[in-house]
């Protein structure tokens, strides 16, 4: 587990060796200097000069997701996003996507640089993703933008994730499999559903993110282990001052903070160190 400041890790595996692709993966934005230059790094250009376009989709299931989707917009959210000055910023909003001719919104989508897709739940986002016809797109379309994801934002983009919830999931979604877990933590046992989804398939890692956050008991050390077994690929658990870098086919850890790395299979999960190699 690493804890430091601007700590960096290259893996040479777990991504999709058919694209060359270009992604930003957070737990809570661009919430420090390293994610902030890492992203600049990946546009090729000052923000100033890129356009983006913002994705709320993912918080709609949640009572309020209205109210939450323009906390980012308003730069109201706990880390800057859509306030970080870019060029342009617009909205994408995915359920609407399917009810108008593709070659309308793909033309707000070719002049971006950046699409900012925010976080609630993966569930709901990755069948908006695949539902909109948006997914497809996607490998193509980041050789040249930027995926820049919020929490849940960042996990959909997997092949297979997971997520919990303290209710079972209130959107549409194509769950693999929902089961009831237990979770350990200081004030007692949480009780959680347990869903697996696959993504859209652009990684072959899954995230965790929001780790060792005790407003996110069941993504503790402990508890993001029980979690990661349960999936088939490995699993990076990021906390909110941590962001993974993919840039054709390297993987980058870009972190102020702590992080982890579960690889199936082992019983004994590997920790990765500041500057260390997979």
């Amino acid at each position: 587990m690493n804890a430091g400041t601007a700590a960096s890790a290259h893996c040479s595996s777990h991504y999709k060796k058919t694209f060359n692709m270009k992604l930003l993966l957070t737990s809570s934005g661009i919430s420090n200097t390293s994610i902030y230059n890492a992203l600049t790094d990946l546009l090729g250009k000052p923000i100033a000069e890129s356009n983006a376009l913002f994705i709320p989709t993912a918080i709609y299931p949640f009572p309020f997701g209205a109210r939450y989707a323009w906390q980012p917009i308003s730069g109201k959210a706990k880390s800057p996003f859509c306030e970080l000055g870019w060029k342009s910023l617009g909205l994408l909003e995915l359920t609407a996507l399917p009810s108008i001719k593709k070659e309308v919104w793909i033309q707000a989508i070719d002049d971006t640089d950046a699409l900012l897709v925010w976080g609630g739940d993966p569930l709901y986002l990755s069948y908006w993703l695949q539902q909109s016809g948006l997914a497809e797109l996607l490998p193509s379309l980041l050789r040249e933008m930027v995926y820049v994801g919020v929490s849940a934002g960042s996990m959909a983009v997997s092949s297979t994730f997971a997520e919990t919830y303290s209710t079972p999931p209130g959107g549409s979604n194509h769950a693999l499999k929902l089961e009831d877990m237990v979770f350990e933590t200081p004030g007692g046992e949480i009780n959680r559903t347990f869903a697996m989804a696959h993504g859209a398939g652009l990684v072959d890692f899954a995230l965790i993110p929001h780790f060792d956050n005790k407003d996110h008991p069941d993504a503790s050390v402990v508890n993001a282990e029980k979690w990661a077994a349960k999936l088939p690929v490995p699993v990076y658990a990021i906390d909110d001052q941590t962001a993974v870098k993919v840039h054709g086919g390297a993987i980058e850890i870009i972190s102020e903070g702590k992080w982890k790395l579960f690889t199936p299979g082992k019983t004994t999960n590997h920790s990765l160190q500041p500057g260390a190699l997979d």
